[in-house]
């Protein structure tokens, strides 16, 4: 069978080639008097707003940012692919796609963890997840959304094809909890809080603060970088991964001010930004990342080297030294049961672990 992503990404290809001067007006520079330009794409969210921040404080003096935001992570990696962008910041599950489909890009880094940002929520009629089957649920489909659901419809003894599952962004997914037009969905902040609050009676019955999904790693972004950018300016790669983390780092002792910072350039209200990311709550100057200061967990450079199998020492949760590689093959997985892919692909043809070791 054809592998779906497939189709989608040749589509995105022939596509940008047409039309790559129309996606390029959503591009913005900044520091023009830089040496070296990196060209970041992202889709609007909190998570991905570190470079910004780097940006704003000149964190990485000798380098220029450009940023392009895009809201499909399809059309971001065939940028990537073409070499329009160098550096694309998106949900981890991506990584065996495309080195199945090789789109010309690798994964070299976990950024942040879901820390309490995804439920599975059902209506108010749902008592079981038996009481599911035949029944329509709501998730990105291609997305963690997606695995997380079918994750646990089936240690609930439902299997993932037993229900019906509609492929719905968020937004939208919400409305139709709340409509009575979906039984269940999975719900990333703040849609997910939005559903609890507005249908009465609807419960979230798995959440990423849960610790099998912390243990898992599976609700996490990453950082990608291209083929290009890895093989012919290395250099330039270690600069822009040194330069993620210096803008996480620095928000971690300033996030109050750097919230605001982030807020501005992705296009959340600031009130969404401190409820997803943290709002500044301190310790020993490290922002606590406990589920009353947001729900995502950034990862430090050596936290993410662990958790490539780079460096000394477990990652955090109960994860293990390496276990990234556990986690690509979790997610391809589900890629291959739900038809994404249809073979399982080594890791050593989408992962390259080693720049964050040459960063630290």
């Amino acid at each position: 069978m054809k592998s779906k992503y497939r189709s989608f990404f040749r589509k995105s290809l022939q596509l940008l080639s047409v039309l790559a001067v129309v996606a390029l007006p959503f591009t913005f520079a900044s520091k023009a008097t830089a040496a070296e330009t990196i060209r970041v794409g992202h889709w609007s969210w909190p998570g991905y707003g570190f470079y910004y921040v780097n940006e704003h404080h000149n964190l990485s003096p000798d380098l220029n940012f450009e940023f392009t935001v895009i809201e499909d992570p399809v059309q971001l990696f065939s940028l990537l692919a073409t070499n329009k962008l160098d550096v694309v910041l998106s949900t981890i599950e991506f990584g065996p796609i495309l080195a199945a489909e090789d789109m010309g890009s690798k994964l070299v880094a976990m950024t942040n963890l879901g820390y309490g940002s995804d439920d599975i929520i059902v209506h108010p009629d749902i008592k079981s997840a038996s009481d599911l089957k035949g029944k329509q649920v709501a998730i990105l489909e291609g997305g963690l959304s997606h695995i997380m659901m079918g994750i646990w419809l089936e240690q609930n003894g439902v299997k993932w094809d037993e229900v019906e599952m509609v492929n719905l962004y968020a937004a939208d997914a919400a409305a139709a909890m709340v409509s009575g037009q979906v039984a269940a969905a999975e719900l990333w902040a703040p849609f997910n809080s939005e559903v609890l609050e507005s249908l009465p009676g609807s419960r979230s019955v798995a959440n990423s603060l849960d610790s099998q999904w912390l243990e898992s790693g599976l609700i996490a972004d990453a950082v990608f970088m291209s083929n290009d950018m890895l093989e012919n300016r290395r250099d330039l790669s270690v600069k822009a991964l040194q330069a993620l983390f210096k803008g996480v780092e620095h928000w971690r002792a300033n996030s109050a001010e750097d919230n605001k910072i982030i807020a501005e350039k992705t296009g959340f209200p600031i009130e969404d930004v401190d409820a997803i990311i943290g709002n500044g709550k301190l310790t020993n100057k490290v922002a606590d990342n406990d589920i009353s200061d947001g729900t995502l967990y950034m990862y430090t450079m050596e936290e993410a080297a662990r958790f490539c199998g780079v460096a000394d020492g477990a990652p955090p949760f109960g994860q293990t030294n390496g276990q990234m590689i556990n986690h690509w093959n979790l997610t391809q997985k589900w890629w291959v049961n739900f038809g994404f892919m249809t073979k399982t692909v080594s890791h050593e043809g989408g992962l390259d672990c080693a720049l964050v070791k040459e960063s630290m």
